[in-house]
């Protein structure tokens, strides 16, 4: 049997061209190293799974590579890594600080990366701080963290920051996208944007859930089988359900919410989705807001079908009423008669008779 390699190592980026949504820094560090004016501490900060480690290995062998040494060397004794979540102490800070005075046997620096440095102690901190400050020429310093509010002032003035964003849904999709070519996975385009949406903006996740999918489908990955597998409400359920809403059929409302339950739902899933929906449909209405649609082409002309029998006068209400029984539903003592009654007062929004009906009252 083959040994696997996960996806999220298989395709661990090895240059910056490689690295997915995040060309602004991957330039800037680009143009640093051909200019000779890159700073000797940086922090890079921003999500898990972003890509702060893999650009700090990627920069960390570029260095040696432009000092004019052979392209093919990977430098792998100049790159020292810490982990700062287990090596947290005074006396790893003081280990690390006795080796960046040794200078390279081979290329020009040593590269030290620290990972998840906001997890070193108060002491550990100010045991770096001097070394950080006045460096020796030879030594660079990559920090790497998710949270840069927990990392002492001290040494963020002394850093050059990089703040990594999420990485967006349409860059995540045509990554693994490629990776489908790759692998030779046929893909839904649908099925790919649900799992990029599933991901929250992290790449690693991305790759984590699409390894999930193709073992539990094969490579053939649909629509319905990445829904199944990831225990997500199908767009379609939204468009039946917001269907039925229009046309004030409240029984059948009720018929389809209790079908969404008995599939293992909670009604908080399902409500925050059911309003999820309703501001995409409100986005599709406008073809200046079309593009803040995050959906898939087939799915994006539903959405655009559907806007057309949604009116505003449907649509600002029904989210209205769907966000604040979202906000209601903890602490709902019974929470499927919450929803059930969210439900049957957006369905009576355009119900004509009701309207006459208060009015006369």
């Amino acid at each position: 049997m083959e040994h696997f390699i996960v996806s999220a190592r298989k395709y661990r980026p090895q240059n910056f061209e490689d690295v997915v949504g995040q060309q602004a820094i991957t330039n800037t560090l680009e143009n640093a190293i051909k200019n000779n004016h890159l700073a000797q501490a940086l922090l890079f900060t921003g999500p898990r799974g972003v890509g702060k480690t893999s650009c700090a290995r990627i920069l960390a062998k570029r260095i040696n590579q432009e000092s004019g040494d052979s392209e093919e060397e990977d430098f792998a004794f100049n790159i020292f890594e810490l982990d700062a979540a287990s090596n947290n102490s005074v006396d790893d800070i003081r280990n690390l600080t006795d080796q960046v005075r040794i200078p390279p046997q081979t290329g020009k620096y040593k590269v030290y990366i620290i990972d998840e440095v906001h997890m070193l102690s108060q002491a550990a901190f100010n045991a770096f701080l001097k070394t950080l400050e006045e460096p020796p020429a030879h030594a660079i310093f990559i920090l790497a963290t998710t949270e840069k509010h927990k990392i002492i002032p001290t040494i963020l003035s002394r850093c050059q920051i990089f703040d990594f964003k999420r990485i967006g849904v349409l860059d995540a999709k045509n990554y693994l996208k490629i990776i489908c070519e790759k692998e030779n996975i046929t893909a839904d385009d649908d099925a790919l944007h649900i799992i990029a949406q599933k991901a929250d903006g992290a790449m690693r996740d991305a790759l984590s859930i699409f390894d999930r999918v193709v073992s539990f489908s094969g490579n053939n990955l649909t629509r319905e089988a990445v829904t199944q597998n990831l225990n997500v409400l199908d767009y379609e359920v939204y468009f039946n359900i917001t269907d039925l809403l229009i046309t004030n059929k409240i029984p059948d409302v009720l018929m389809a919410y209790n079908k969404v339950l008995s599939k293992g739902f909670e009604g908080q899933h399902f409500i925050s989705g059911l309003a999820s929906h309703f501001r995409d449909l409100l986005v599709a209405k406008d073809t200046a807001t079309i593009e803040l649609l995050e959906v898939g082409d087939g799915t994006k002309k539903k959405y655009l079908d559907q806007a057309k029998n949604a009116s505003m006068q449907f649509l600002l209400p029904a989210i209205d009423k769907a966000n604040e029984c979202d906000l209601k539903y903890k602490l709902s003592k019974n929470q499927r008669l919450l929803v059930e009654l969210t439900l049957m007062q957006i369905a009576s929004i355009t119900f004509d008779g009701q309207k006459k009906k208060l009015a006369t009252t």
